[in-house]
């Protein structure tokens, strides 16, 4: 049976909680969060990220969050809590939905930059691009 988009995201939307940036920003004063930014590296390069936020595109989500795979990225442990951002909120729902199917248990949905931006929170700037 083929699925749609709008019922991928639904499906997503279910096992992952959508977070307010104040939310967010009291999650990662608790100094076991891990922010990332599933975007694009061209969206990147050219607004910045969340402060602090690690970029992994959501092509790669999932080889840098597995623990088995050669791509791992040590900072993805279960025991963190999980918040993710892209440019509208759609991606970081889907990507949030893989990460629980992988087992993570504390996983959170920012959903889009701009929000986190227009509530005057604190963002590292662009880069020149390339160097991500």
């Amino acid at each position: 049976m083929a699925t749609s988009v709008k019922q991928l995201l639904e499906a997503a939307n279910a096992v992952a909680p959508h977070v307010t940036p104040a939310q967010a920003q009291e999650m990662i004063a608790t100094g076991n969060a891990l922010v990332v930014d599933v975007r694009d590296a061209p969206e990147v390069e050219r607004s910045g990220k969340v402060a602090g936020a690690i970029h992994v595109s959501r092509g790669m989500l999932e080889f840098r969050a597995d623990p088995a795979s050669p791509y791992h990225d040590k900072n993805f442990a279960h025991d963190k809590t999980l918040i993710l951002y892209c440019a509208s909120g759609g991606r970081s729902a889907l990507a949030c939905k893989a990460l629980k199917d992988l087992g993570f248990a504390h996983v959170y949905n920012l959903g889009a930059f701009k929000d986190w931006v227009e509530a005057g929170c604190a963002v590292d700037q662009p880069i020149e691009p390339g160097m991500l």
